[in-house]
Formats: C-alpha cells, structure tokens, sequence
C-alpha cells in the first residue's frame, strides 16, 4: 500500500488531479482538486482501491483528511466514491462535530447521504474520531466557511465558490477576504 506520492502536478481534472514522478503520470481522485496549483511540486497522502476490474488512487492534502476518510469508508454503505464528496463540502472540523453532536440534517446535506446512511455514519463513527487532530483547523475552516457562506449569499455558484476558496488568504480579515474572492470571481 502506497503511504504518500510527491511529484509535480501536471493537470487538474473535475474529479482529480494528475501527479507525474519518475516519468510517471499519475491519476488521483481528490475531494478538490482546484486547491492544487498546475506545475507545481505536491506532497498528496495516498490510499489506493484495488478491486477486479478497477486501481484507483484517492489523494488528500493532509493526513487528517486521509484519517477522516480511512474512518468514513469502513461505515456500512459509504464507499471511497461516496466518502470523497464528504471532504470536498465539508470541513473536517464541521465534520467531526456533525458526528459527535449527532447532526444529522449537516450529513444530509452530502450528495447521496440519506436519512438512514447518515443515522448510520453516527452510529459507527460517534466517539471515534478523537485521534483526528482538527484543533489547529479550527480558525481557519471557520473562516473559509464563513466566506463561502457569504460568497454563496451574493449569489454565487457552489461550484465556482469552491474553486476560488483556496487562493484566499486565511490570515487576512473576512472582509479582505470578501473582496479578494470577488477579485478572483469576476476574472
């Protein structure tokens, strides 16, 4: 099993995101891919699917994303496929404290996740999810959350607001933020 892969990112799909090393181009499903850069050197925590028919690789950016995902695919009914979008929505604190405090309407807002599938995620994974660092995450997803909510507000797409989210400065203050994303929007 692959731990992690570092290498230059030489393409950015919908779903995914090529990484070639060694003269190699590898293909990996990423819950968002537009937070990586084109042509830059990336460092992306692996878990890779092998099935009959199918190797697949699964990337994230860190490993509490990777932990989160580990947890979420051992729940009843919830695949890598299904898991991936999870993290692409979600934060991982916002995740976690869904779980734990046993938000079910927050896990429902996931593509897929039902009534029963989400009743499910909290009965595997409450109390579970302690060793996942998400301390350190907090500030910043509260922050990124709070912009997207305000971006969403002005109208704008989910779909467009994920994609610039990223390349907003976290440290700077939310109304910084606000107009750098719009910077960024009306390109």
């Amino acid at each position: 099993m692959y731990d992690y892969i570092k290498g230059l990112v030489t393409n950015i799909k919908s779903n995914g995101i090529v990484v070639e090393t060694g003269g190699i181009g590898y293909f990996i499903y990423t819950a968002n891919p537009y937070t990586f850069d084109e042509l830059t050197e990336v460092k992306v925590y692996l878990y890779q699917v092998v099935k009959e028919d199918e190797l697949s690789f699964f990337g994230f950016k860190k490993e509490e994303e990777k932990e989160l995902f580990l947890k979420l695919i051992n729940v009843k009914g919830l695949g890598p496929k299904m898991a991936l979008p999870i993290l692409a929505t979600g934060s991982i604190t916002g995740i976690v404290d869904a779980i734990n405090r046993e938000n079910i309407l927050y896990l429902k807002k996931f593509p897929k996740i039902g009534d029963k599938l989400a009743k499910q995620i909290i009965l595997d994974l409450k109390g579970k999810l302690g060793n996942i660092s998400v301390e350190q995450d907090k500030e910043v997803n509260g922050s990124l959350v709070e912009l997207r909510e305000v971006l969403i507000g002005l109208g704008y797409k989910e779909k467009e607001v994920i994609a610039i989210i990223p390349k907003v400065s976290v440290e700077l203050p939310i109304e910084e933020q606000v107009k750098e994303a719009l910077k960024l929007l009306l390109k």
